[in-house]
């Protein structure tokens, strides 16, 4: 991601991103949201010729994504708040804001979201891509992604474009959401799992397949490998045979 059109959506995100958290820029007031400071960069990169815009009314587009996102911001500061909760590591929100990659990549993808779901091509991809390059961790656009969600520490994440996934979700490093058989089905199926509000996914867990679905408030161990559904409160855990363990 060399060219120069990569660099400006994932500027801009940065610089809104700075605009919902003054902390990033050093400021300890955090002045209302500026739209009009937002307004202008947007439009002009929907209006870049590189970005199909025959379809859409740029300007109604870019209205509508900066009006709702102080939703956005609500939800992320649930974010935060779901961070402290499940961290015992973390001592606050500046601290999260600052460091943890988890969050940063889950405020590309919300905003990416809100940017998939208006239809805008290309960019949700170049922002969320542009995270995954800074933090080790992929989310595609096109995931649906409840309220409090938290990734600790998050290095190899990878969460597929279908994947739904409810609130109060925690993954940890290396988790995978993804596919099977991806050539197989359409783009538009269901290909990625479905995880219920409360469930916790330990690292290195991988849940493949459209109609996998994990159930509410379960728990999946390190290294599980998952293709078919568990129903909800369940723990499922990795447990390799004393055969297959080499002692050196």
């Amino acid at each position: 991601m060399n060219t120069l059109f990569h660099k400006i959506p994932a500027a801009l995100f940065d610089s809104l991103l700075d605009e919902l958290y003054p902390i990033r820029l050093g400021l300890i007031e955090e002045p209302s949201f500026n739209v009009e400071s937002q307004y202008a960069d947007w439009l002009r990169i929907l209006n870049n010729n590189l970005v199909p815009s025959e379809k859409a009314d740029n300007r109604v587009l870019v209205r509508t994504f900066l009006d709702q996102i102080p939703l956005v911001k609500e939800k992320l500061d649930e974010d935060i708040e779901a961070i402290l909760k499940g961290d015992p590591a973390a001592t606050s929100a500046t601290e999260i804001v600052l460091t943890y990659p988890g969050f940063y990549a889950i405020a590309a993808y919300r905003i990416a979201h809100l940017l998939y779901d208006l239809n805008v091509p290309l960019i949700p991809r170049i922002i969320t891509e542009h995270a995954h390059a800074q933090t080790g961790i992929d989310i595609h656009p096109g995931a649906t992604i409840g309220r409090a969600f938290f990734i600790d520490h998050g290095t190899g994440v990878v969460i597929g474009e279908t994947s739904v996934i409810g609130d109060r979700v925690k993954l940890y490093q290396g988790v995978t959401l993804g596919g099977l058989s991806p050539r197989s089905v359409a783009h538009n199926d269901k290909r990625h799992p479905t995880i219920e509000d409360d469930v916790v996914l330990y690292a290195q867990a991988t849940i493949l397949g459209g109609e996998t679905t994990i159930g509410k408030g379960s728990i999946i161990g390190g290294n599980v490998w998952l293709t078919e559904s568990v129903p909800a409160q369940s723990k499922v855990f990795y447990k390799p045979s004393i055969e297959s363990t080499v002692y050196a």
